[in-house]
């Protein structure tokens, strides 16, 4: 990390590469933050948009269910004028198939010997073949059972039944059902007492029922649902779970826990979303109690229902996150591509400055003779490049004169060394003369100091030969330091010659 600092540090294309990686880099991080907003924004646009679709499909389904109800409440009450012929039942069975392509049957039974000679009475019309492809040339086809069990001991006879009101059953499937799984609306049949004595029910095909709601799709995959109080499918594109399957018995097949909690709170009649996984992909969905629309005459109960409107992530943020990893992935492209053309070019355009580096480096381990090229750049690092130069043309005529001036200096040091040596020599040939005459002056100066000493104090005692002996002798003895005195002298006058030559 030191390294890389350091390298960094000293690299000044590398710094100028990374501040402008820098400021892109701040560019699409903001582009980043912009995304994110914008993700927050699809978010609340599809939840927006998912609502739309969720009003709209419990509307779609509403109006399938208010027009059975309308068209089962006109035939009623004709039906109601005529109760005491049992043979007309079948024609009002008849004419409600046939006047609702929604509705797939029809059966008008009755409470257990309500018609003389007729222990259980049921008139019974359906469309032949699969409900799917009704249409106005369906055959209708007549019966006098409905599965294997007795009307009376099935739930949409019961239930209207016991309750007395008009009301919608839940989806009757498997062996409460023959060939397709239905939802029923069952109107109570009442006699002039008052008195609950049979119903009339008519048949909603859930497989026709779901393809009429899923021709409108909310997403390229998206799909609508609808549930039932106990889970049981009512709208769902997989006839498999229409036929049989409650959303709850998908938890036996292993499916993921997140679909269970999705389940549970559109069952428990909550509005909201929740994402769940299926099959190993991610998907949301969006759902609300079914609520019918209130119409004068209609019943106000509520179905317990719920519809919801099912989506793949993908389809709700898959242009989004696709487009976000391309601009992710381009930007990466986009910040290495510059980082290394901007590396290239100012690396190519600071050649001069490096050149300028090692050149000054040179200079400063004494290489003053380093040659500087020329450049024709007329900007700043031209302009520096030549200032540089001149300043090392300067520089090398300043070493040259200092140069010569070092020498000069050196061989007049080495003169005035070898003047000075010389003079040093002589001096000491001087000092040991000196030393020498001066040595040979002392024998005589003691001398001559004795017999001076000795005349004048012993003179009156002395005779006279022996002070002419003594007068002679003062005599050889200063004749002796004068002949010295004079040979010191003219030594002198001698060096004094050759130093006045010289």
């Amino acid at each position: 990390m030191v390294d890389i600092f350091k390298m960094i540090t000293k690299n000044l294309s590398l710094r100028i590469s990374l501040i402008v990686v820098g400021g892109l880099a701040l560019l699409t991080v903001t582009l980043v933050g912009m995304f994110h907003f914008a993700h927050h924004a699809l978010k609340v646009e599809a939840m927006s948009n998912a609502q739309q679709t969720l009003d709209g499909t419990v509307q779609q389904i509403d109006n399938i269910l208010l027009s059975v109800e309308q068209t089962s409440g006109n035939v009623y009450y004709d039906m109601m004028k005529h109760l005491n012929e049992p043979e007309r039942m079948m024609t009002y069975s008849k004419q409600l198939v046939a006047s609702n392509k929604y509705i797939v049957g029809c059966a008008i039974v009755f409470k257990p010997d309500y018609y003389p000679g007729h222990n259980l009475y049921m008139a019974y019309i359906h469309r032949k073949g699969h409900s799917v492809t009704t249409d106005e040339t369906s055959v209708l086809v007549e019966q006098d059972t409905y599965t294997d069990k007795p009307y009376t001991e099935q739930r949409w006879y019961t239930e209207p039944m016991k309750s007395g009101r008009a009301c919608w059953i839940d989806p009757l499937k498997n062996d409460e059902a023959e060939d397709e799984a239905l939802i029923t609306f069952c109107l109570p049949i009442y006699d002039r007492s008052r008195e609950v004595v049979g119903v009339m029910a008519a048949d909603v095909s859930i497989e026709l029922l779901s393809e009429i709601i899923l021709a409108v799709k909310p997403s390229p995959n998206g799909y609508a649902t609808m549930l039932a109080r106990n889970g049981s499918f009512m709208v769902h594109p997989d006839e498999d779970k229409l036929l049989r399957q409650t959303v709850f018995e998908q938890m036996h097949t292993g499916a993921d826990p997140s679909v269970l909690e999705a389940a549970e709170a559109m069952v428990s009649g909550q509005t909201g979303q929740k994402p769940f996984t299926l099959d190993g992909k991610q998907w949301r969905v969006f759902y609300k109690p079914f609520k019918r629309t209130e119409v004068p005459g209609r019943t106000n109960e509520q179905l317990e229902w719920s519809v919801g409107v099912i989506y793949p992530v993908d389809d709700i943020y898959g242009d989004y996150n696709r487009l976000f990893k391309y601009l992710l992935i381009a930007a990466i492209i986009a910040v290495l591509i510059l980082f290394v053309a901007c590396w290239m070019v100012v690396k190519q355009q600071l050649k001069p400055l490096e050149m300028l580096t090692q050149t000054a480096q040179r200079i400063a381990d004494g290489n003053y003779d380093e040659p500087l090229p020329a450049t024709k750049r007329e900007d700043e690092i031209g302009q520096l490049q030549e200032s540089f130069r001149k300043v090392l043309r300067s520089l090398k005529i300043f070493v040259r004169r200092q140069n010569t001036l070092n020498n000069t200096l050196k061989e007049r040091g080495e003169v005035l060394a070898d003047a000075y040596s010389n003079v040093q020599k002589s001096n000491r040939i001087k000092a040991a003369f000196l030393h020498y005459m001066t040595n040979q002056m002392v024998e005589p100066a003691e001398k001559l100091d004795k017999n001076v000493t000795t005349l004048c104090n012993d003179y009156r005692s002395m005779t006279l030969d022996e002070a002419n002996n003594a007068v002679e002798e003062i005599g050889r003895q200063s004749n002796a330091i004068v002949e010295l005195t004079d040979q010191m002298l003219q030594t002198a006058q001698n060096e004094d010659g050759k130093g006045g030559e010289g």
